[in-house]
This record gives structure tokens, C-alpha cells and sequence, in this order.
């Protein structure tokens, strides 16, 4: 997928960019290859394929929730390591505000150069753990519309480590592949005792014919105080 069809296949979708945001898109392409030569970021480096798994696929979150368009929600990005999906969400729909969390201050350092670079406003990097950012001492817990993030795979730890940050009605968009109902199924314990429900599974097709299925989990009640916990809990004694 090259640029120019890139921005067909978004029109295709409603999702029309002018001239600033396409460069953004550019600029965020020539910036990650050139920070990716001496810092892992990606193993993804050819344009075209940069565009559609990078860029494409984290705008499938706005078909699967369509509020990200055209609402100002507050959204945070849970170990967004290179910023994806809420850098290319931002650049396409600037009214989001986004707060994205790594535990790694050198891919933090990467993001705040990155943005900028993008001349982006209402972006935030913060060095933290997740389970520590949602704590139920921390300002930051239930404080979000929506949550998400694709660096997280098995679907108990992605729960717990980013419900709490969601508040009360918002929503956690899990980036999934074919096997998303078995995930939904391993956490079938993990989302209700965190606070979520299942509302919706959303099948988005990848112009390349990759099929991505994004799970909307809605935040339905509190997260109970004792959670998220330890992360080493969280890894070896999934809920």
C-alpha cells in the first residue's frame, strides 16, 4: 500500500485527509526509519508495508469505533512502543487527546521527538508501567473514554493492565487476529472481575486481504481496588 493508495482506500471509508495530514503521515515514516537503524523499533521498514500494517491498520480502530472520528476522547495507549495505534489515529482525527504509557524512557524519548516533528498538540508520552499508572492510587485510574493497545497479546493481561484506566461507560478496543473469540473465551474470568463486558467483535478487512478482529470490551462497572496487580502476578497467575 503506497500513499497515494493509502488515501484512496481511507476515502473508501470516509475518512478523507488533506494535504498537512498526509505529510504527517510521511514525516512519521522518514522519522521511525531513520530512529529504527540504531534503535528497535519495528521490524517492519518497507514503505509500503509501513503504511498498510503500521498506519492502515491502526485507523481500523475508528471504523470498529466510530466516536474516535468525530469525538474528543480522551484515549490512552498502553506500551504504544513506536506510537502505533494512537499516533496515526491522532494525525487523522486531532480533536483525540491521547496519553500514551511505555515503561521505557528511550521509546519515550523517541515519541516526544516524534511529536514533535508531527507539530502535534493534546499528545502526551508518560515513562510508567501500565499496572502502575492504573493503580488505585493513581490520579490517572478510570480516567480515560477509551483504552487499547496492540504491543499487548494474550487477552487476561491486556484486561487487567488496561481496564482500570477506563472509566465507568468507556470502552478497551482490542486489536485481535482470527483467533479472537478463543481470547475472548481465555478471559472469560479476567474481563467481568475487572469490570468489563463484552459488547461488540468487529471483523475489518486489511486491503491485503488480512482479516483484523477488534473486540469492544465496555467498562460496565469499577474495577475492583486490588486490581491491576504486580505485573509479575499479572504474567504468571492470570485471572
Amino acid at each position: 500500500m503506497n500513499p497515494e493508495e493509502f488515501e484512496t482506500a481511507l476515502e473508501k471509508k470516509g475518512i478523507k485527509l488533506d494535504e498537512r495530514q498526509l505529510e504527517q503521515y510521511q514525516i512519521y515514516y522518514d522519522y521511525l526509519i531513520e530512529v529504527n537503524q540504531v534503535m528497535d523499533l519495528t521490524n517492519i521498514v518497507e514503505k509500503n508495508e509501513v503504511y498498510l500494517k503500521h498506519f492502515f491498520d491502526s485507523l481500523t480502530l475508528a471504523w470498529a469505533y466510530p466516536a474516535l472520528q468525530t469525538e474528543p476522547l480522551k484515549l490512552v495507549d498502553v506500551g504504544a512502543g513506536a506510537g502505533f495505534p494512537s499516533l496515526p489515529l491522532k494525525i487523522a482525527f486531532p480533536q483525540l487527546e491521547i496519553v500514551i504509557v511505555d515503561s521505557l524512557q528511550k521509546r519515550i524519548n523517541f515519541l516526544n521527538q516524534l511529536i514533535e516533528k508531527l507539530d502535534l498538540t493534546g499528545v502526551q508520552p508518560i515513562h510508567e508501567r501500565a499496572e502502575v499508572f492504573g493503580d488505585k492510587n493513581a490520579p490517572t485510574r478510570e480516567t480515560f473514554d477509551v483504552a487499547t493497545a496492540r504491543a499487548l497479546k494474550a487477552m487476561p493481561m491486556l484486561v487487567e493492565m488496561t481496564l482500570p484506566l477506563v472509566k465507568r461507560g468507556g470502552v478497551l478496543l482490542a486489536m485481535k487476529g482470527s483467533r479472537a473469540a478463543e481470547e475472548i473465551q481465555d478471559a472469560k474470568v479476567a474481563i467481568p472481575t475487572v469490570g468489563g463486558a463484552v459488547e461488540d467483535q468487529i471483523k475489518v478487512d486489511l486491503p491485503n486481504g488480512d482479516a483484523r478482529e477488534i473486540v469492544v470490551i465496555k467498562k460496565v462497572k469499577k474495577t475492583p481496588a486490588k486490581y491491576p496487580r504486580k505485573f509479575s502476578d499479572i504474567k504468571n497467575k492470570t485471572l
